[in-house]
C-alpha cells in the first residue's frame, strides 16, 4: 500500500491529512490499481505503515465508507467498492453479451473487443443450411477436415484473390485462434524464436508463449521494413514468422504488393516460414474511408512458396463471431499432418455452422460491402468525436480492419483504460499489445459498436483521460468512451 500511495499527504493546502489520505485512496480505486473487493490494511497497521496517527487512518476509513468507496463490518475488516448509486459509476458487465446478457448502454460496456453484430443475411443462410441438413444426417458427423463444400467455396475465394488453391489446402477449424494453435503444435517446437510484429494481436502472442515459444519483436508501427525483419531474422536464427500484413491488428495497417514482393524474397533466402493471419482481409475501409478505388494486393502465399507459408483466415470478423469458423491454407502435406494432429483433441467444426458458412461466401460480395461501408462510417465518427473531445490525441485512419491506434501524448494508457473502466468502460490498453510492457503510450479503439453508442463513450473517455491528468473524478461530470 505504501508504494501506491506515495506522497499522499498535501503539506500546506490546508486539507487535512484524513482527507488527503481518503482522496488518495479513493483515486487508486478509480484508476484500478486498487482493484474492487480489495481488503484493506487496518487501520492500525496502515497508520504504522505511513507513520501518521490511527484517528487519521481512522478517519479516512470512515469518509471512504460514506462516500462509497469502501464497506466494512467488526471484524470483518475494510474492502474497497464502487457506489452503486452514483449514475456516473458504475459496475459493468464485462464483456458485453459474454453470458447472454445486454451490456449497461448509453456508451458504457465492453469497448475492447473488435468484433460487430451479425449481417442481416445470416438468418437466411441458415435457414439454407437447416433446409440442406438432412443429407448429412445418416452420416456421424465428424468431419475433421471440414465439409468439402466450403473448402471448396473457401479454396476459390484464395483463387480469386490471385492465389490458385484446391479443396485439399483447406482445413475448416472453431475459428482462427484454434488453428493458430492447430500450426503452432505442428510446426513449432520449444525454445523456438518466432519474429513477431510489435505491437501484436495479444492472443497470438500468448499462444506461442504457450508452447515454449521466444517472441522475437520485430517494429511494424510505421510500416514494415524488410530490411529489418532480415536483420532480425538472421540475428536470432528464428524459423517462424506470425504476421498480420492485412489490415493489422491493433494499428489497421496494409503492406502493399511490393512489400510483399521484397518480404517473399526475405523468407525464402532465410527459410523462415510465415504464419499470415488473414482474418481481417475483408475488411478494406481504404475506398470507403476516401473515395477512391485502391489496388488490393495478393496474398503473401503467393509472393513466396506455399511450403513456406501458412495462411489463417476466419469468418468472425468478416461475418459473424457467433459462426465459430476458421480455417488454415497450406500445402497439402502439411494440411494433412494438422488434420491428424487436430483429431488428437478435436474430432470437427458443427455441420450446420459450416453449411451456413458456406452458403454466406457464396454471397458474400452484399455482405463485404455493407460491412464495409457501415465501419467506415463507425470509423469516421469515431476519429471526428475524439479529435473534438480530445484534440491532443493523434488519431491515424486505419487501412482497414476495425480499430483506430490512438497515439496519447502522454504514457497514460494502463490508468485511462482503468479509470474508464470505473465509468462503465471496458478497453484494452496499448501495453495489452505490447511484448513486456510496451505501448504505454497508445490506446486501441475499436469501432465495432454502433455510432450511437461510440459518440457518448468518447465522452466518458476524455473524462477518463482528465482524471488521470490530476482531475476529481467523482466530482467532476464531463466525459464518453469506447
Amino acid at each position: 500500500m505504501v508504494p501506491l500511495l506515495g506522497e499522499w499527504r498535501t503539506a500546506g493546502s490546508g486539507v487535512p491529512g484524513y482527507r488527503a489520505l481518503a482522496d488518495r485512496l479513493r483515486l487508486l480505486v478509480l484508476e484500478g490499481r486498487l482493484p474492487v473487493g480489495t481488503v484493506l490494511p487496518s487501520e492500525r497497521t496502515l497508520a504504522t505503515a505511513l507513520d501518521t496517527s490511527r484517528t487519521t487512518t481512522t478517519s479516512a476509513y470512515r469518509q471512504l465508507r460514506e462516500e462509497g468507496f469502501a464497506v466494512g463490518s467488526q471484524g470483518a475488516g475494510t474492502w474497497t467498492t464502487l457506489p452503486a448509486s452514483d449514475p456516473d459509476v458504475v459496475t459493468p458487465t464485462w464483456p458485453i453479451n459474454s453470458d447472454g446478457e445486454p451490456g449497461p448502454g448509453g456508451g458504457r460496456g465492453d469497448f475492447s473487443s473488435a468484433a460487430t453484430e451479425a449481417p442481416p443475411q445470416l438468418y437466411v443462410a441458415y435457414q439454407a443450411a437447416l433446409a440442406e441438413m438432412p443429407r448429412y444426417l445418416p452420416g456421424n458427423g465428424y468431419v475433421t477436415s471440414g465439409l468439402p463444400v466450403l473448402r471448396e467455396r473457401i479454396a476459390a475465394r484464395y483463387t480469386e484473390r490471385g492465389l490458385p488453391t484446391t479443396a485439399d489446402q483447406i482445413l475448416i477449424t472453431n475459428g482462427a485462434l484454434q488453428a493458430l494453435h492447430l500450426v503452432l503444435d505442428v510446426v513449432a517446437q520449444r525454445g523456438d524464436r518466432v519474429l513477431v510484429e510489435h505491437p501484436t494481436y495479444p492472443a497470438a502472442a500468448e499462444a506461442i508463449k504457450a508452447r515454449g515459444g521466444r517472441p522475437v519483436p520485430f517494429p511494424v508501427e510505421t510500416g514494415w521494413d524488410v530490411d529489418r525483419a532480415r536483420t532480425l531474422l538472421r540475428q536470432t536464427g528464428a524459423q517462424l514468422a506470425y504476421l498480420m500484413l492485412d489490415f493489422h491488428n491493433p494499428t489497421g495497417a496494409l503492406l502493399d504488393a511490393a512489400g510483399r514482393r521484397r518480404l517473399g524474397a526475405v523468407l525464402a533466402e532465410t527459410g523462415c516460414t510465415a504464419i499470415v493471419d488473414e482474418t481481417m482481409v475483408d475488411l478494406d475501409l481504404r475506398e470507403a474511408l476516401h473515395g477512391r478505388p485502391f489496388e488490393t494486393p495478393r496474398p503473401m502465399a503467393s509472393y513466396v512458396s506455399s511450403e513456406q507459408v501458412i495462411c489463417l483466415g476466419s469468418a468472425s470478423k468478416t461475418l459473424w463471431g457467433g459462426l465459430r469458423i476458421g480455417w488454415i491454407r497450406a500445402s497439402k502435406p502439411l494440411i494433412r499432418r494438422l488434420a491428424m494432429a487436430r483429431s488428437n483433441a478435436d474430432l470437427g467444426s458443427p455441420v450446420l455452422e459450416q453449411l451456413a458458412c458456406a452458403h454466406l461466401i457464396d454471397n458474400l460480395e452484399p455482405v463485404v460491402t455493407a460491412r464495409r461501408l457501415e465501419l467506415a462510417r463507425r470509423c469516421l465518427a469515431l476519429r471526428d468525436a475524439l479529435a473534438s473531445a480530445l484534440p491532443e490525441w493523434d488519431v491515424p485512419l486505419p487501412d482497414g480492419g476495425m480499430s483506430l491506434w490512438a497515439h496519447l501524448p502522454e504514457p497514460r494508457s494502463t490508468q485511462v483504460a482503468a479509470s474508464a473502466r470505473a465509468l462503465g468502460v471496458r478497453l484494452a490498453p496499448g501495453p495489452h499489445f505490447g511484448l513486456d510492457g510496451a505501448f504505454e503510450s497508445r490506446l486501441r479503439l475499436p469501432f465495432a459498436r454502433p455510432v450511437e453508442d461510440l459518440l457518448p463513450m468518447v465522452g466518458l473517455l476524455a473524462r477518463a483521460w482528465g482524471s488521470t491528468g490530476g482531475l476529481d473524478l467523482v466530482d467532476d461530470d464531463e466525459l464518453t468512451t469506447v
